[in-house]
């Protein structure tokens, strides 16, 4: 019987043996994997519970939070669960399903940053139409094109691999990874070789290409106003170009460790690279927009930390 019809589990390799630090890896990785959900939840329920926030920039902002929250429960409880096994093996299904969550996440992201540049590109350069533009009806239409697109797009990248036969089984990274499982197959197609560089266009390269039109059109009306409006418009569109520039810096992490050999680059140093964006951009989005935004700053302060202080 053919071999390559055997294969329905993958080793994650780059856990290797970790041995007693099992329990320390645990406890960090289980620390911060709370502390992304519980930063992401305040920032939701702040938003919800207070209507001044309930403007579009606040709703994408939501958006992006729930999609932090989603794209690391891709990740940790897969790992968590890893650091106790002496194999280290996924089964064919969870590692297609673990792979779909990580990549729409991806695409989540660059897209919910697109609409929010978007938003502040109509509210800085289109002031007295930035309600006619950014309704209720066209905000929802933002948020669902945003889910659909990603998800379209990673199920036109997947359908290349469903029919793929492996012939070895050992993923050298953490996760499920999209170009090392395409490199297992035993035979490798034009299409398949470059689907996940078509993702990547579709996903990363367009998206991109709107943020940076919108951020120079910003740019361009910025200088051309007083100093007053200019500081009000780096500070709403700080924490969106330390996110874009995070995203951006990561997907090079991710595209450089997928593609390459770096020899030269301790082994640990590897994996920590391969999951940067899961592990630095679901806490950074929570603590950039509460801290940098006034509204949501206010806001945090009114209903945890005088609440908490009268309760005392």
């Amino acid at each position: 019987m053919d071999n390559t019809t055997k294969i329905w589990s993958f080793v994650l390799a780059a856990y290797g043996n970790i041995g007693e630090l099992k329990y320390l890896y645990f406890s960090a990785m289980l620390f911060w994997y709370l502390s992304i959900c519980a930063a992401n939840t305040v920032l939701i329920v702040v938003i919800y519970v207070d209507r001044r926030l309930h403007e579009p920039m606040y709703i994408l902002l939501c958006n992006l939070s729930v999609n932090e929250m989603f794209g690391s429960t891709s990740l940790y409880p897969l790992m968590l669960s890893q650091m106790f096994s002496d194999t280290h093996e996924v089964t064919l299904p969870w590692c297609f399903l673990q792979m779909c969550c990580i990549y729409i996440s991806a695409s989540v992201e660059f897209c919910s940053l697109a609409a929010m540049a978007y938003d502040r590109h109509v509210s800085i350069c289109y002031p007295l139409r930035y309600n006619i533009i950014m309704n209720t009806g066209r905000l929802v239409s933002i948020v669902v094109i945003i889910w659909l697109y990603s998800i379209a797009s990673f199920i036109f990248s997947f359908a290349f691999i469903t029919n793929l036969h492996f012939c070895g089984n050992v993923i050298e990274k953490v996760f499920c990874d999209h170009h090392l499982l395409i490199k297992l197959a035993c035979s490798i197609s034009t299409p398949n070789n470059i689907s996940d560089l078509l993702f990547a266009l579709v996903t990363i390269v367009i998206p991109f290409s709107l943020i940076s039109v919108s951020y120079m059109k910003i740019l361009a009306v910025c200088l051309n106003t007083s100093i007053e409006n200019k500081q009000k418009a780096l500070t709403t569109c700080t924490p969106q170009i330390v996110s874009v520039s995070n995203l951006f810096v990561g997907c090079i992490f991710h595209f450089v460790d997928s593609r390459f050999h770096v020899a030269h680059v301790p082994e640990k140093a590897r994996i920590i690279l391969s999951v940067y964006l899961l592990i630095c951009q679901p806490i950074i989005t929570p603590f950039m927009y509460g801290f940098k935004l006034p509204k949501i700053r206010d806001a945090f302060q009114k209903y945890f930390v005088h609440r908490k202080q009268m309760i005392f």
